[in-house]
């Protein structure tokens, strides 16, 4: 139970000093409500390789994960009755932060299990996570920047969903050549295809669940191709 306390203590140490520098940034200089949105997704996802890493084994990581989201949704149900806590934290509907929260949270807890408990490989449920989430905050910036073309019937436009497989795809390809085991063209068609394939499941995912079904899909894409490939 040791390392499940310290390997806590240093998520939340995390969390702390991320928070508190983030919102020290948005009180000091101005930010646009789209930038802060992303860096708060950021520090987010910034806190997978403290869960990985920091914990010698896949179930107490997990557990963290899941009470970490079980301490911090009350309390950010009761900051929500703090007037200007849902501007500051740039909420685009009542409790969305907390529902993200939640959603993020038991992914991770999930993911964790699947990549580092059942197949032994904590690099992989970055691969997993990241497949998703540095690419959906690319989609969204240059989406909203650039984005002149949209799908039919959907205010997703084209230019966001390639920005999100190119950097979804660089990203796979980085922590699979990081991780060994694969050659060059294995590493560059698996992280395109994983790409590809979570950014079609973002584009057609309503409501923000994207958090649980573009990971669900990249685990989807990794098993079988890493598999097929004598790399897993």
């Amino acid at each position: 139970m040791t390392q499940f306390f310290w390997g806590s203590a240093d998520t939340i140490l995390y969390f702390l000093i991320c928070a508190s520098a983030a919102l020290l940034l948005r009180f000091l200089i101005r930010i646009p409500d789209e930038i802060f949105r992303k860096l708060l997704h950021t520090i987010l996802l910034g806190s997978l390789p403290v869960y990985v890493f920091a914990f010698d084994t896949w179930y107490y990581a997990s557990a963290s994960a899941l009470v970490f989201a079980a301490v911090v949704f009350p309390i950010l149900w009761a900051f929500e009755h703090i007037r200007g806590f849902s501007k500051t934290v740039t909420e685009r509907r009542p409790g969305e932060l907390k529902a993200s929260l939640l959603l993020v949270f038991s992914m991770f807890a999930a993911v964790i299990a699947v990549f580092w408990g059942i197949f032994g490989d904590r690099l992989l449920v970055l691969a997993a996570v990241y497949a998703w989430g540095p690419g959906d905050a690319a989609a969204a910036l240059i989406g909203k920047r650039f984005g002149r073309h949209h799908f039919p019937n959907s205010k997703k436009s084209i230019e966001g969903s390639a920005a999100m497989l190119c950097v979804s795809a660089v990203t796979v390809c980085a922590i699979l050549m990081l991780r060994g085991g694969l050659s060059v063209g294995a590493c560059l068609l698996t992280a395109t295809v994983t790409g590809a394939v979570c950014a079609a499941v973002e584009l057609y995912t309503p409501g923000g669940y994207d958090t649980v079904s573009c990971p669900a899909a990249a685990a989807v894409v990794l098993l079988p191709m890493l598999s097929a490939f004598g790399g897993l």
